[in-house]
C-alpha cells in the first residue's frame, strides 16, 4: 500500500451557500407544546434522561424530510421507534389516549443565495432571510382497516424585511461583515400562501423566477407532499433555496462500525450521517487542496515545496486537531491499495507505528470524523449531534467542545469559503459538558406542567441563563440557579476536568463554570 490519493474533480467556480436556522416554534409534535427556541451558531441543550430533549432533533429531522419526501415517508422516518405500524398518530402530542388534532411548525432561516434544483438548473433567491410555516392535521380514513394520514392545513413561505434583521438575529453578530453577507435581497410578497376557497383550502405557489404569471393553485386536501418539496428553479427559485437549506439539516449518528470501514475508489466523498466514507472524504479534501494549488500556478510550488504540500497541509491540520484528544499522533494519511482498490485511513503514532481506523477507539473515531468535517468547506447547514461526550475521557471533553465550536461560523467575519455558515446543535446530560460550554449557548431542557382545556400534563420546555442574549427575549424562560447547580454538583466535578487542565476558551467566551454568581458554590474557589 502507498500513501496516495485518487483523482477527484473539483467544482469550478464558487457556489455561495449560506444557511442557518435562527428560530423554531413547534406545537403538537410529540411532547413539544408551544415551544419557541432561538438558535445561535452553537447551541447546547442539556436535560435529564427521559425528558424528551431528542424530540427537538426529531422535529428538525421531520421538517428536513418533509422538504424532500412525501408526507407519509417523512413521518415514517421519525416515528417512535417502538411503533410497529405505519400510524402517523405517534407523531402528535398525546394526553392519555387523546391525541392533538394538529401540529404546527414555524421557523426562520437564512438560506443559500444560489444553488441548483433537482434537474441541475441554477436558482437564485430573491431574498435570503425567510419564514416558513407549516401546519399538519390528522385525517381519518373511512374504513377501520385503513390507517389515517397527514393533511396540510397551512403552508406559507414569506420573507423577513432587511430592516427587521437585527430584531430577528438576536445573537451577537457583526452587521458590517457577517450579517451583510448572510442576509441579502428583498421581496414584497409571499412565495407560498394558503387561502380558503369556499369549503376548500388552497396552497398557492407564487412565482418569483423569470415569469410573473398567475400563482399555481393546489388543493391542500389532495397534496401528498408539501408545496416546498416540489419547488423548482424556473418558477420558484427562492422556495428552491429554502428547500435546499432544509434538506441540508443533518443529525449525525456517528457509528464506530461505519467509521472503521475502508472505502472503495468510487465511494461518495461526503461524510454520511453514520460516519461512513470517512477515508474517501479526507482523501477528497486533500486532493481538492492539491488541485486548487495546481490551478493557481503559485503558492507552495513557487516556494519550492511542491504541490503535494497542499494535500499534506490538510492531513496535518486533521492530525494537529486529533493530537488535542490523544497525544500519540505523528501523522494521518489515507493509504491507497491499488490491487483491492481500497482507501484506508491510517494514524501513525510517535513511534512510527501505523494504526488503521479499525484499531482506533470509538471516541477517537468520532472526534476524527468531526475534525475532517471541520476541514470540508462544502459541509454546511445545521448539524445536530447527540451526546458528543460519548467515548471521550472527561479530561478531553474541553477539546471536543472546542472542535465543535470551531466548526460553526465566525460571527465577526464575512461568510465565504474560509468561513462557511455552519451551525451545531448538541444535546447532553453530562455535567462536564454543561460546565465547559459558553453560557450564552446553553439551554436547559425540562418538563413543565401545563393545564389546557381542563387537562393537566407535562411538556418539554427550554430555559436560558440570566444575562445571556436569550434571556432578553420577550417571554423567555430563565433557568433557576438550583436547576443549573444540579449540573455543577461538586460531587460530580473533577478538578482535572472543570477547574484544571487546559483552560483555553474558544473565541474568548466565558463558560458556564466561569460565571461569578456560581463561584461561591464550587469547592475549588475561582477558576483560573
Amino acid at each position: 500500500m502507498q500513501s496516495d490519493s485518487i483523482y477527484y474533480d473539483v467544482d469550478s467556480g464558487k457556489r455561495e451557500r449560506i444557511n442557518v436556522l435562527t428560530r423554531l416554534r413547534v406545537s403538537g409534535f410529540k411532547n413539544l407544546v408551544d415551544v419557541n427556541v432561538h438558535f445561535g451558531p452553537f447551541t447546547c441543550i442539556a436535560g435529564a434522561n427521559g425528558v424528551g430533549k431528542s424530540n427537538l432533533f426529531d422535529a428538525i429531522r421531520f421538517l428536513s424530510a418533509l422538504a424532500d419526501h412525501q408526507l407519509l415517508d417523512a413521518a415514517m422516518s421519525v416515528r417512535d421507534e417502538g411503533s410497529r405500524t405505519g400510524d402517523v398518530r405517534s407523531l402528535f402530542h398525546r394526553v392519555g389516549q387523546r391525541y392533538d388534532e394538529r401540529m404546527d411548525f414555524e421557523l426562520e432561516m437564512i438560506v443559500p443565495a444560489s444553488g441548483v434544483d433537482d434537474l441541475g438548473q441554477m436558482a437564485k433567491a430573491s431574498t435570503t432571510f425567510l419564514r416558513y410555516e407549516l401546519s399538519l392535521g390528522y385525517r381519518r380514513e373511512d374504513t377501520p382497516s385503513t390507517l389515517g394520514r397527514l393533511e396540510i392545513l397551512k403552508e406559507e413561505l414569506s420573507y423577513i424585511k432587511r430592516g427587521e434583521t437585527q430584531r430577528h438575529l438576536i445573537f451577537k453578530n457583526n452587521p458590517k461583515t457577517w450579517r451583510r453577507t448572510a442576509v441579502t435581497g428583498d421581496r414584497r410578497s409571499k412565495f407560498i400562501s394558503t387561502e380558503e376557497d369556499g369549503n376548500d383550502r388552497v396552497i398557492k405557489i407564487h412565482q418569483d423566477g423569470g415569469s410573473r404569471g398567475k400563482p399555481q393553485s393546489l388543493l391542500a386536501t389532495n397534496l401528498p407532499r408539501t408545496a416546498l418539496s416540489a419547488a423548482n428553479a424556473a418558477e420558484s427559485p427562492t422556495a428552491t433555496m429554502a428547500r435546499r437549506e432544509m434538506q441540508s439539516w443533518k443529525l449525525l449518528r456517528l457509528e464506530p462500525s461505519a467509521l472503521r470501514q475502508p472505502d472503495t475508489f468510487t465511494s461518495p466523498t461526503k461524510l454520511s450521517e453514520d460516519g461512513s466514507h470517512l477515508p474517501a472524504t479526507l482523501y477528497h479534501l486533500a486532493r481538492s487542496a492539491l488541485r486548487r494549488e495546481q490551478s493557481s500556478g503559485n503558492g507552495a510550488q513557487t516556494q519550492g515545496f511542491g504541490h503535494e504540500a497542499a494535500a499534506e497541509r490538510v492531513y496535518g491540520q486533521v492530525a494537529n486537531r486529533l493530537s488535542e484528544l490523544i497525544t500519540d499522533v505523528r501523522e494521518i494519511t489515507v493509504d491507497r491499495d491499488e490491487r483491492r482498490e481500497l482507501l484506508t485511513l491510517m494514524v501513525t503514532g510517535l513511534d512510527q507505528t501505523k494504526h488503521p481506523a479499525r484499531a482506533l477507539s470509538d471516541g477517537t473515531l468520532r472526534f476524527l470524523a468531526l475534525a475532517v468535517l471541520l476541514q470540508d468547506p462544502e459541509a454546511r447547514g445545521v448539524i445536530c449531534l447527540e451526546e458528543p461526550e460519548n467515548g471521550i475521557h472527561p479530561e478531553r471533553i474541553p477539546a471536543m467542545l472546542r472542535l465543535l465550536q470551531d466548526i460553526v461560523t465566525d460571527l465577526d467575519t464575512s461568510v465565504g469559503d474560509d468561513n462557511p455558515l455552519r451551525q451545531v446543535i448538541i444535546n447532553t446530560h453530562s455535567p462536564a459538558v454543561v460546565s465547559q460550554v459558553p453560557d450564552d449557548s446553553l439551554l436547559l431542557a425540562e418538563l413543565r406542567e401545563i393545564v389546557r382545556d381542563g387537562e393537566r400534563f407535562k411538556a418539554l420546555s427550554f430555559a436560558s441563563l440570566s444575562g445571556t442574549w436569550r434571556s432578553d427575549i420577550e417571554g423567555a424562560r430563565v433557568a433557576s440557579r438550583g436547576r443549573l447547580l444540579a449540573y455543577l454538583n461538586p460531587s460530580l466535578l473533577d478538578a482535572g476536568v472543570a477547574l484544571g487542565g487546559d483552560q483555553r476558551n474558544t473565541k474568548g467566551r466565558k463558560r458556564v463554570i466561569d460565571r461569578p454568581d456560581l463561584q461561591q458554590y464550587l469547592p475549588f474557589g475561582e477558576t483560573a
